[in-house]
């Protein structure tokens, strides 16, 4: 083994292709190996981390898999160990005698942490560490007021995120090819589990099978998310090519598939945001109206929005685990059990919320739009704690992410960083302005496909016509009136 060997570590970018950290790697010589580590903390965390949806974990373990073929298709290899990541990688580094480990900087508290002690350990051993940013456009410490500090409205970060983008212009960097695979001592050790490398690849790749076979997650056809590098890669290009131009309005239709599909992918860095950026500004040239570069333009918004979460998480890490207004600390919420489940379920009688819970209890993914609505009914109507409905999407989504999931659910609860003091959505209003014809109820509620439009959309359904559907929860308006004046007790 000679010491020019380099360890790339993947984490939140499952792809060869626009991967800046493992073009560093690559950089220092071809003798790269990649590694992946099933970290706990992550694949089965404790209550105090975001917990691992079965359907977020079909996506990586399957994204896994198909990344190991393309390391081989590089010449080259990606390993799967089991572990805590602090002890793991300096070990594989020693029975690999790599001279270097490079990885990916993230924005979440524990990544962080393990991070900074995994340095620390390989450094002690006289390893060079190479890290940097993958998961933005820009870097987070780059991004601040005039008077130095981190954003905390999304409108300006939006302009000054937005004019240090334009002026990088972005590019992408392709896969390595000609990668140079572990030497003859070590490919035995691999093959016949002989000693300590042997024993851990084989069991890491064991539980790699084992994940794959019981992550217990059924709604594989119908989740618009696909995974691996290769699907990303295609998804953009199909969204890249007509949906992005109609981007805007037809994001707002749950009936409509007006979305990329990449949420997921954006998220495990199956398709990086340079992609991403770099597919709508050649949208633009196949844009032949005023309207449609306002849809590209929308669609860049959205890109910025995912990163402003992430910069507010960098900057402000107690967002993990509590309000960004320090009011909303003495809310008395009244949290009733029954009524959560009711909710998580999609057994609220009210149409548009139960169709987009089901919608993500089948599937792992849920509209935008209805994201929204179901978190403003659950906080604003349910007057349950912002952080139940949090945890719950965690639990369920195929695209969740620490940043975004609190950052969106924060917006919506009035407790994070939107200057609107109070925001309430009427889920009849809501469903009769973006499901007017009722298509997507019918399609996620079908004991309701015979009810009228009308009564489905605001969900005042006859006693007869319910045919076991449940009686709406609360009254919206009854509920928007106790809300208003819960809040006023901790306003100012």
């Amino acid at each position: 083994m000679t010491a020019s060997r380099t360890l790339f570590w993947h984490r939140r970018d499952l792809r060869l292709a626009d991967n800046t950290g493992l073009h560093a790697a690559a950089a220092l010589g071809p003798a790269v190996t990649g590694v992946y580590v099933l970290d706990p903390a992550i694949i089965a965390p404790p209550p105090e981390l975001p917990p691992m949806a079965p359907a977020r974990l079909w996506f990586l373990v399957e994204s896994l898999v198909e990344l190991q073929q393309r390391w081989r298709d590089a010449g080259s290899r990606l390993l799967v160990v089991a572990g805590d990541p602090v002890q793991r990688l300096p070990q594989l580094a020693s029975l690999l005698e790599a001279a270097a480990v490079v990885w990916s900087r993230d924005v979440e508290p524990y990544a962080r942490e393990r991070d900074r002690q995994v340095a620390r350990a390989l450094q002690a051993s006289g390893r060079k560490v190479l890290v940097d940013w993958d998961q933005l456009l820009v870097a987070p410490e780059l991004l601040k007021t005039g008077g130095g500090d981190p954003y905390r409205v999304y409108g300006p970060f939006l302009r000054n995120w937005r004019g240090q983008v334009e002026l990088s212009e972005p590019g992408t960097v392709e896969a390595p090819t000609g990668l140079i695979d572990l030497d003859a001592a070590c490919l035995d050790a691999l093959q016949t589990a002989a000693g300590e490398l042997g024993r851990l690849c084989a069991e890491g790749q064991r539980d790699l099978e084992q994940l794959r076979s019981g992550h217990g997650f059924k709604g594989m056809d119908l989740c618009p998310c696909r995974p691996g590098e290769a699907a990303a890669a295609g998804q953009l290009a199909v969204f890249a090519d007509g949906p992005l131009l109609g981007y805007e309005p037809d994001r707002n239709f749950p009936g409509t598939a007006g979305t990329s599909g990449l949420s997921a992918a954006l998220s495990v860095g199956t398709v990086s945001p340079r992609q991403a950026w770099c597919a709508a500004q050649a949208a633009k040239d196949l844009a032949r109206s005023d309207e449609q570069r306002q849809a590209i333009a929308v669609w860049e918004q959205e890109l910025c929005w995912r990163e402003f979460y992430q910069q507010a998480l960098f900057h402000f890490p107690e967002l993990a685990d509590g309000p960004y207004r320090e009011q909303w600390r003495r809310f008395p919420w009244e949290n009733n059990e029954d009524w959560f489940d009711f909710w998580k379920d999609g057994q609220t009688g009210m149409p548009i919320i139960d169709a987009a819970m089901r919608q993500l209890n089948e599937t792992g993914w849920m509209h935008n739009r209805c994201r929204m609505i179901v978190a403003s009914f659950l906080v604003k109507d349910l007057i349950c704690d912002w952080r139940w409905g949090e945890r719950a999407f965690m639990e369920l989504e195929v695209d969740g992410d620490l940043a975004a999931n609190n950052g969106g659910w924060q917006w919506s609860a009035s407790s994070g960083m939107d200057p609107k003091p109070l925001r309430i959505f009427n889920p009849a209003t809501q469903a009769s302005k973006f499901d007017a014809d009722g298509d997507y109820i019918r399609r996620w509620v079908p004991e309701l496909r015979h009810v009228c439009t009308k009564d489905l959309l605001s969900g005042d359904i006859g006693a007869l016509e319910r045919r076991g559907y449940p009686e709406p929860l609360v009254n919206h308006k009854i509920q928007q009136a106790r809300f208003k004046a819960l809040y006023a007790t901790i306003k100012g």
